[in-house]
């Protein structure tokens, strides 16, 4: 009975994965119809170029050997080498690990980036894993991979649960198999070995700049604007110190247990620092509330900082927030997005808001390719010029357009993998 419970839970799952592919594919449609290309550049760009499979065999601490499963999925190389992170996570999918390398494709084209979009993830939980099986798995899945990767080929870097370590393990494997260093295989990696300054923050600045352009459009002063942000976890929680920092009142976080709410703000600083590893903090106090809660609460600025899903038609109609920014992954569905559109909320989808991670990962490529590194400034006052410009882009596309900023930030996104597939003449 239980394995039956456990399987139809993993069927739920594969289907809310499958919506989120098949919610990713209808926008791509109506943004190429926008656009005016043909049906065939949609058929093109609707699934991922290349997916591959594999099975990665890790002798475990006590001496049994597990055998876990990896995807890497690439979508469109017509601009670029693909590029994006590799998730270790129990719930990955194929057709997750799809649609997240589409969205990579799209973030590349909103920032004017020379790549396209990849992605990557194997099924695993890290948090009952030991260093050296963590370390044995990552070693694994760039031997299975390795013919497919490559600093021209496709670029991996962090994701859910993967940090600066695993990738310099990853890095490390690739090298011994090419036989010559090569950092550029990979981003998000340990200063020492060539990553970029900026790195660890990047996704989190980016929303901070997102937020602060979007307040700016509204009239509203970041000083004093309550902020609600779901998820304390890297981009959660360096967001929500970027904002108590800049004077906001940061009034409600969560994490995977619940959340927790003070209408005069909270103090960050106590917060981070009772943390755990995971972004855990709510556990230690009894005055919680729910997630749920935590996104109908009366703000100026929401901020779903978690998982898909988090904004749907039965939740849409009671967002009290006039901006919500995405800094996850699809946490506002298509027909939250309708509503909040109609209800005159400015949203920020994700592809644009979050994809301040993917930018100075591109940076980290480009300093390890010419063997030259930059400074703290220097990478936040370039990261700055491409999301600024990049948000007056998807913004001005939507007012011309008289369309939604998510359905905008797709047009602008897919325009480029559009124009360099038909330049090479692959439609």
């Amino acid at each position: 009975m239980e394995q039956q419970s456990v399987a139809a839970g993993r069927q739920e799952e594969q289907r809310e994965n499958m919506d989120v592919l098949v919610s990713t594919q209808t926008v791509i449609h109506k943004a190429l119809d926008k656009l005016g290309y043909p049906e065939a550049v949609y058929e093109l760009l609707k699934e991922p170029m290349r997916v591959l499979t594999v099975r990665i065999p890790v002798r475990m601490d006590d001496g049994t050997v597990k055998v876990f499963t990896g995807y890497r999925a690439q979508h469109n190389d017509a601009v670029g080498p693909t590029k994006g992170g590799v998730r270790f996570h129990p719930d990955v999918t194929e057709s997750e690990v799809k649609a997240l390398s589409i969205w990579m494709s799209l973030k590349a084209g909103i920032v004017d980036l020379p790549y396209g979009g990849g992605k990557g993830g194997i099924i695993c939980d890290p948090r009952n894993m030991s260093f050296r099986e963590l370390e044995r798995l990552s070693r694994g899945y760039v031997r299975a991979i390795s013919q497919i990767v490559g600093p021209t080929k496709d670029i991996p870097a962090p994701d859910v649960f993967t940090n600066s370590q695993i990738m310099a393990w990853m890095m490390d494997e690739y090298s011994r198999i090419r036989e010559f260093d090569s950092p550029g295989f990979i981003t998000g990696k340990p200063l020492v070995l060539g990553g970029s300054r900026g790195r660890e923050t990047a996704t989190a600045k980016g929303v901070t700049l997102m937020i602060r352009e979007a307040a700016k459009k509204r009239g509203l002063s970041i000083e004093g604007a309550r902020v609600v942000i779901q998820g304390f976890g890297n981009a959660g929680s360096f967001l929500a110190k970027f904002m108590h920092d800049a004077g906001a009142k940061v009034i409600g976080i969560s994490d995977a247990y619940g959340a927790l709410h003070d209408p005069d703000g909270l103090d960050i600083d106590y917060l981070l620092d009772r943390r755990d590893s995971f972004g855990t903090v709510t556990k230690l106090f009894k005055d919680t509330i729910t997630n749920q809660e935590l996104l109908e609460l009366d703000c100026d600025i929401l901020v779903p900082a978690a998982v898909e899903n988090q904004i749907t038609a039965k939740n849409a109609d009671r967002i009290k927030a006039d901006i919500v920014v995405e800094a996850a992954n699809g946490p506002t569905t298509l027909e939250a997005t309708k509503i909040l559109h109609e209800r005159d909320i400015l949203l920020v989808p994700d592809v644009l808001a979050s994809a301040g991670g993917v930018t100075v990962s591109y940076f980290e490529w480009v300093q390890n390719n010419q063997g030259y590194y930059w400074s703290d400034e220097e990478v936040e006052q370039k990261l700055e010029d491409i999301m600024v410009r990049a948000f007056e882009n998807v913004y001005n596309t939507a007012q011309t357009r008289k369309v939604d900023m998510r359905l905008a930030a797709y047009m602008v996104g897919v325009r480029k993998m559009a124009e360099a597939s038909r330049f090479r003449g692959w439609v």
